[in-house]
């Protein structure tokens, strides 16, 4: 599986590393990314997702749920892509 966040959409950027003399020589900037266990009270379930650091801020601040449908709607979450531990 690629390093993309389930809920964002966030995925590895390029850049230059910039050496003292200024030589530019190409990097990735890998996302923090984790895979995590949730518990999804109205589906009563738990679930893994790969989320990034940013992402788990999102959750801790609007809750699992709204979380999940922000990202369906921006396209970055298909409910078959969820992994469901237990029901």
């Amino acid at each position: 599986m690629s390093k993309i966040c389930q809920l964002t959409g966030r995925k590895a950027q390029t850049g230059n590393n910039v050496s003292h003399s200024k030589r530019r020589t190409k990097r990735r900037f890998e996302v923090n990314l984790h895979k995590k266990k949730f518990y999804w009270v109205e589906q009563d379930m738990w679930i893994e997702l790969t989320v990034s650091t940013h992402a788990l801020r999102t959750i801790n601040k609007i809750g699992l749920n709204a979380a999940i449908k922000k990202a369906e709607a921006e396209g970055n979450l298909n409910f078959k892509d969820i992994t469901i531990l237990s029901l």
